[in-house]
C-alpha cells in the first residue's frame, strides 16, 4: 500500500504500513521469525503479517474466532502461539458505551446461557505463515483477557471465572502445550463473591480487575486496574502469595495497565490506560518507580505527556495505553521505554536519569482511512493501542481502526 505520511514525527521515521488484510484493528501484537501476528478487537480472530520487508508488509492469513468471542491479546514463543477466547465485550448493546466496560460490574456480563468460546487456543507456527492449532484449554467464565508467556513450562493470564467480581490471576501449566491446564490462581480480597467475600472497595465506579501480569524469577507484577498496583510470589506457581498493594487511584485515575521491571536498575516502569474520551477518567501517568525493596516500589517521577499539541481537542483518547514489555527476543533496554499513548501516537521516553525522564521520540500515524469500530459515536481518530519494537530496534504499533504501522526510532 502507498504510504501515508505521519501527522507528526521527531526523531522516528514511518516506513511501512498495512490494512492488515482489510481488517485494521487490532489490540495486541507479537513479531517473531519475520511475522506480526496481530488480535483483532471488532473483526474477531487474529491475521498474521509477514513483515520480513518491513516497507512492504503483506497480509498471510486470517484465523476467524469463535461466534462471539474475543482473541485480541496473544503471545508467541519458540513454535507456539497462545491466543485467549474471551466472550466479546463490546458487541454487547449495553456494552457499546465505554464507561458500562472500563467503570462497571464486568461479572454481571459474563452470567447466562454462553454462546461464545472462553479459554486459550495453543497454535503451532513452526511455519509461521500457516498458525495450526494444538490446543485449548477451556474455562468456566467470560475467558481470558491477557497472557504472559516466554517459554518453559509456565505461562500466565487473567481470567474472569465463574464466582469472581472480575479478572484474576492463573498460572497455567504449558508442561503439554496441546493440554494446557490451570494451575493455580490468585485474586485481591473481596473478588470471590462465590465464596462470600465482600469487596472493599469502592462502588460501583471502579475497575478492580487484573489487566495482566508481567513476571521476573518468581515475582508477577500484576497491573490490577483500578486496584492498580499487586506484586505476588509466583515461586509456587500452585499457590502464589501477595507480597505487596499499591493503590493511587484516588487521587489519580487508575486503570493500571502494565507494569514493567527493570531488575539491572532496580525500577519500576508502570502504565495507567486512559479509557475515556477528553480526559474524563483523571490523571493517567506512566510511573517511574524505585523497585529497590521489590515489596515498597515508591514513584520518583512520571514521563511527560506529549505536548506538540492540544490533543485533548483531537478527541477520542488522549493517554498511555501499552508499553513495550521488553520480552525476550525483543528490543530489551532499561534506558528507553516505547508507549502508545492513543491519538498521540507512539513515544519514545529516555530514562536514564530515572527522576526526569525526556521524550526523545515520537511517530503519530495518520488517522483511520475508515472506521471499522462498530460501537456509535466514536471520534474517527487514531488510537495506537499495542507496540513492540523487535530485536533490529524497528518499531510496531497497532491501532483500533488505522492498521499496522512500521517505525524507526533515530536515536
Amino acid at each position: 500500500m502507498i504510504l501515508t505520511p505521519p501527522v507528526y514525527q521527531r526523531n522516528m521515521r514511518l516506513i511501512g504500513q498495512s490494512d492488515q488484510g482489510g481488517r485494521p484493528d487490532a489490540v495486541q501484537l507479537m513479531v517473531h521469525r519475520g511475522h506480526a501476528y496481530v488480535g483483532h478487537i471488532f473483526s474477531n480472530g487474529f491475521s498474521v503479517i509477514d513483515v520480513r520487508d518491513p516497507k512492504s508488509p503483506q497480509t498471510v492469513a486470517y484465523i476467524p474466532a469463535p461466534a462471539n468471542t474475543w482473541c485480541l491479546h496473544l503471545q508467541t514463543h519458540d513454535d507456539l502461539l497462545l491466543v485467549i477466547h474471551n466472550k466479546n465485550m463490546f458487541a454487547q448493546a449495553d456494552m457499546v458505551d465505554e464507561k458500562a466496560y472500563y467503570k462497571g460490574k464486568v461479572a454481571q456480563h459474563a452470567a447466562g446461557t454462553q454462546d461464545w468460546s472462553a479459554g486459550m487456543a495453543v497454535y503451532d507456527i513452526s511455519i509461521p505463515a500457516q498458525p495450526r492449532q494444538i490446543g485449548f484449554m477451556p474455562v468456566q467464565g467470560s475467558g481470558l483477557h491477557r497472557i504472559w508467556y516466554t517459554g518453559g513450562r509456565w505461562a500466565y493470564a487473567s481470567a474472569m471465572l465463574d464466582g469472581f467480581t472480575d479478572y484474576i490471576l492463573i498460572t497455567i501449566d504449558m508442561a503439554d502445550p496441546a493440554k494446557p491446564v490451570v494451575a493455580g490462581k490468585f485474586w485481591l480480597p473481596g473478588m470471590n463473591a462465590a465464596a462470600g467475600e465482600v469487596p472493599n472497595w469502592p462502588l460501583p465506579q471502579g475497575r478492580f480487575g487484573l489487566h495482566h501480569p508481567i513476571v521476573h524469577g518468581d515475582i508477577a507484577y500484576c497491573a490490577w486496574r483500578d486496584a492498580c498496583l499487586a506484586i505476588v510470589d509466583v515461586s509456587d506457581r500452585t499457590a502464589p502469595k501477595l507480597i505487596a498493594h499499591k493503590v493511587w487511584s484516588p487521587p489519580f485515575g487508575g486503570g493500571t495497565h502494565n507494569a514493567l521491571p527493570l531488575p539491572k536498575r532496580g525500577l519500576l516502569v508502570v502504565a495507567d490506560e486512559t479509557v475515556l474520551d477528553h480526559g474524563e477518567d483523571g490523571i493517567k501517568p506512566i510511573w517511574i518507580m524505585n523497585n529497590q525493596v521489590q515489596g515498597n516500589p515508591i514513584p520518583i517521577a512520571t514521563c511527560p505527556p506529549p505536548n506538540d499539541r492540544d490533543y485533548h481537542a483531537v478527541g477520542g483518547h488522549f493517554g498511555p495505553h501499552n508499553i513495550h514489555e521488553n520480552r525476550p527476543g525483543t528490543f530489551v533496554s532499561e534506558d528507553l521505554i516505547f508507549a502508545t499513548y492513543q491519538n498521540a501516537g507512539v513515544r519514545v521516553f529516555d530514562i536514564r536519569d530515572p527522576f526526569r525522564p525526556t521524550e526523545v521520540g515520537a511517530c503519530v500515524p495518520p488517522p483511520p482511512a475508515r472506521m471499522v469500530d462498530p460501537r456509535p459515536n466514536r471520534a474517527p481518530v487514531l488510537h495506537s493501542a499495542d507496540v513492540h519494537v523487535d530485536a533490529a530496534g524497528l518499531v510496531y504499533a497497532t491501532d483500533f481502526n488505522a492498521g499496522l504501522s512500521i517505525m524507526e526510532f533515530l536515536g
